[in-house]
């Protein structure tokens, strides 16, 4: 990787991090933050490489204890914890959302269409470790988890995909 992709990776990674403060606390401990939005913004402006090794370096940062997750929390006992599978499936949203950007066909819906199929991953990931973590029946976890979240998320892959529209030609030319 040049040092020129490495910087940009990093600077998603902290990105992720500072939007992962941006955050309501709730009682169920999965706060609505927006860090899937610094996550598609990765997508859309990085590519699939770049934005996957962004929320690595933002996974790995946290693992050793720098306080990046939600509520300036750090630590291996949160990628094992109510909110693990959330921040592990920010690296699957990544994935899934660049791997379809490249694939389809360039339309409109294109980016917004991954996006949603990303945030399905990492929705996906996340739910199922927080039943698992907290003993919740997994239908009440996606009532607590996913339901309450959907229009905050669909509003966040407006945003980032506008952003991301406008921008990339910028970044694809500096």
């Amino acid at each position: 990787m040049k040092t020129k992709e490495l910087t940009a990776a990093a600077l998603f990674a902290a990105l992720t991090a500072v939007c992962s403060q941006l955050a309501i606390p709730t009682p169920w401990d999965v706060p609505i933050n927006l860090a899937t939005m610094a996550v598609f913004l990765a997508v859309g402006t990085l590519g699939t490489k770049g934005a996957v090794i962004a929320q690595i370096i933002f996974l790995a940062l946290g693992a050793v204890g720098v306080p990046v997750f939600a509520g300036f929390r750090g630590g291996l006992a949160c990628l094992v914890g109510p909110t693990g599978g959330y921040l592990i499936g920010y690296v699957a949203a990544a994935l899934i959302a660049g791997v379809l950007i490249a694939k389809l066909p360039d339309r409109l819906w294109r980016m917004p269409l991954a996006f949603v199929c990303g945030l399905a991953a990492c929705y996906a990931l996340g739910t199922v470790m927080f039943a698992i973590v907290t003993g919740t029946p997994f239908w009440s976890a996606v009532l607590l988890c996913v339901v309450p979240y959907l229009v905050g998320d669909a509003l966040k892959i407006a945003v980032a995909t506008l952003v991301c529209q406008r921008v990339r030609g910028v970044v694809a030319t500096a």
